[in-house]
C-alpha cells in the first residue's frame, strides 16, 4: 500500500426526464466510480436533491419535459457545481450565456461522457 489517500468520488447529479437514457447514464457513472445523486426527471427535485448533498458536478438535459434547466444551471453555478448538459438541442440552441457549458448532443457515449468527467471537477 502506498498510503497515498484515494480522492473522494466525484458526486454527480444526473437531471435527465428520458427513463432509460437516465439509466444507462446512471449505470455507466457508477462504473467509472462516480457516486450518482439521483437520478430525477424534474427541475423541482433536482432543486431539492441539490440542497441536501454536496454535489461536484450535474449532467442535465436541457428540456425537461417542457421546462428548461436555465435556472437550476444558474443556481448550481452560484454553488461553484460544474454543468455538462447532455441534450437532444443543437449547440446552436443553447443561449450564449451558456455556451461554454460542455454539451454532449444525444445519442452519445455514456461511457466517454463519464470518463471526461473528473476532469471537470472543481478544485
Amino acid at each position: 500500500m502506498s498510503g497515498q489517500r484515494r480522492p473522494d468520488p466525484l458526486r454527480v447529479l444526473v437531471v435527465e426526464d428520458e427513463y432509460f437514457i437516465a439509466d444507462d447514464l446512471s449505470r455507466a457513472l457508477t462504473r467509472h466510480g462516480v457516486e450518482v445523486v439521483g437520478p430525477v426527471p424534474t427541475v423541482r427535485e433536482a432543486r431539492a436533491l441539490a440542497a441536501s448533498h454536496a454535489l461536484d458536478l450535474a449532467v442535465l438535459d436541457i428540456n425537461l419535459r417542457g421546462e428548461l434547466v436555465y435556472p437550476l444551471v444558474a443556481e448550481l453555478t452560484r454553488r461553484g457545481v460544474a454543468v455538462v448538459f447532455a441534450t437532444g438541442y443543437d449547440a446552436a440552441a443553447i443561449p450564449a450565456d451558456y455556451e461554454a457549458i460542455p454539451a454532449w448532443s444525444k445519442p452519445f457515449d455514456y461511457n466517454a461522457l463519464a470518463g471526461m468527467l473528473p476532469a471537470l471537477r472543481r478544485t
